[in-house]
């Protein structure tokens, strides 16, 4: 008979609290029923979008406190007073890239022997992530694009995402849309870029080839998807490309985005973006009288990175600013015509947080909970697990300087 293992639901403590949820109450049932040595508790939260009653009514009990439990899953970063010395820990840490506002975040993880499995670093052998909220980020980037599309050119009026109980309600919202003709260019092909072009097909507007858009003129609304084949080139002039090469050495390539950017009106950018890589336009180029783009939904909220007028992240209540390309300053959102109107919301999938936990949770239950609960862990957490037993996992030994706050 397998032991008994006590997996706990924490309440968020970050601040401004998150609303989503790893597992719903039906999908832990789920998971007992599937695995009956496992056993859940909650811990009672006020703010998540499943209300408390709804665990209860599944019979998960809530519990204040989870330092009975083995495993403790959540959504963003715990607040370092709340972590509980020897647990296993799941949750977006936002230490694996170094982020200077978390570095005594991992240094506490260590110091309390925590094993620390962080969603974004569990991947599959070929490097794939296996559990992100990416495609809800997408779909909500792509809606509030035609919001802030609306109120820009006052032309339509859109119920905010967050005000939306579910993805559905969303999609009844987007029946009020009539579009005039413009050009839309959306980068990425990966989870973000799938979400995004779930609404844009649920609007009906047609897809073309990237050549078509940018040789050709529509009498109807259009969109095409690029990947970074279609904007970037190497900079030698001979080199045919080569995607492997350009992932290993983004460096040693320049950005072509500015013939998409003479053509197009609106930009929903979902493209992963390395450091290293060309940025897709610059400061210069925005001032260009020929450079067209005044809506800007980028859904990687990458600040300073490949998009120069991302100078700063919005929120789900104040969701755009508008960018001066000549001055480069910060305005007020649909001040001026000639500004261009930026989205760049960093937890856009809150705003539609029972249908992005719900997927998650499908996504933990399918690709995680396999390894999870095995005892020993399965080869995907003795992998990818950033910390063990507070020391660092076998793939993050470049964070050794950080970790020791250097």
């Amino acid at each position: 008979m397998m032991t008994k293992l006590k997996i706990g639901i924490i309440r968020e403590g970050k601040v401004p609290s998150d609303r989503r949820v790893p597992l719903l109450p039906q999908q832990c049932v789920q998971i007992m029923q599937q695995y009956p040595h496992v056993e859940f508790f909650v811990q009672p939260s006020d703010v998540r979008c499943i209300a408390n009653k709804e665990y209860l009514a599944a019979g998960i009990p809530l519990r204040e406190n989870l330092s009975h439990c083995d495993i403790l899953l959540g959504i963003k970063e715990v607040p370092i007073h709340e972590l509980i010395s020897g647990k296993t820990y799941l949750f977006f840490s936002h230490t694996i890239k170094m982020q200077p506002h978390n570095q005594k975040l991992l240094q506490s993880i260590l110091e309390k022997r925590i094993t620390m499995i962080d969603y974004e670093a569990l991947r599959d052998a070929s490097e794939k992530r296996v559990i992100a909220f990416g495609y809800f980020a997408g779909i909500v980037g792509a809606y509030n694009t035609f919001l802030l599309l609306g109120k820009k050119y006052d032309l339509f009026r859109l119920k905010p995402a967050y005000k939306c109980f579910d993805i559905d309600e969303l999609k009844e919202e987007l029946k009020k849309v009539t579009l005039p003709p413009c050009k839309i260019v959306l980068t990425g092909a990966g989870r973000v870029g799938h979400g995004a072009e779930l609404i844009l097909k649920e609007m009906q507007i047609e897809k073309v080839s990237p050549q078509d858009f940018l040789t050709n003129t529509y009498s109807n609304s259009v969109y095409t998807q690029i990947v970074s084949s279609d904007y970037n080139q190497s900079n030698n002039k001979d080199a045919a490309w080569d995607t492997d090469d350009f992932h290993e050495h983004p460096e040693n390539y320049h950005s072509t985005f500015m013939r998409y950017a003479k053509v197009a009106d609106i930009l929903i950018a979902g493209a992963y973006w390395d450091q290293r890589a060309p940025k897709l336009f610059t400061n210069e180029d925005s001032k260009r009288t020929d450079f067209s783009i005044r809506l800007i939904s980028d859904i990687t909220c990458d600040i300073n990175g490949s998009i120069p007028s991302t100078v700063k992240s919005t929120n789900i209540y104040d969701p755009a600013y508008d960018f001066n390309p000549h001055t480069q300053d910060i305005e007020a959102p649909f001040s001026d015509p000639g500004n261009i109107t930026v989205m760049a919301i960093d937890n856009l999938p809150c705003e539609v947080p029972r249908s992005a936990s719900e997927d998650f949770g499908n996504q933990l239950i399918k690709n995680v909970l396999p390894d999870l609960l095995q005892q020993p862990y399965g080869a995907l957490i003795q992998r990818c697990a950033l910390t063990v037993n507070g020391k660092l996992g076998p793939g993050f030994d470049y964070l050794k300087a950080y970790s020791e706050g250097k």
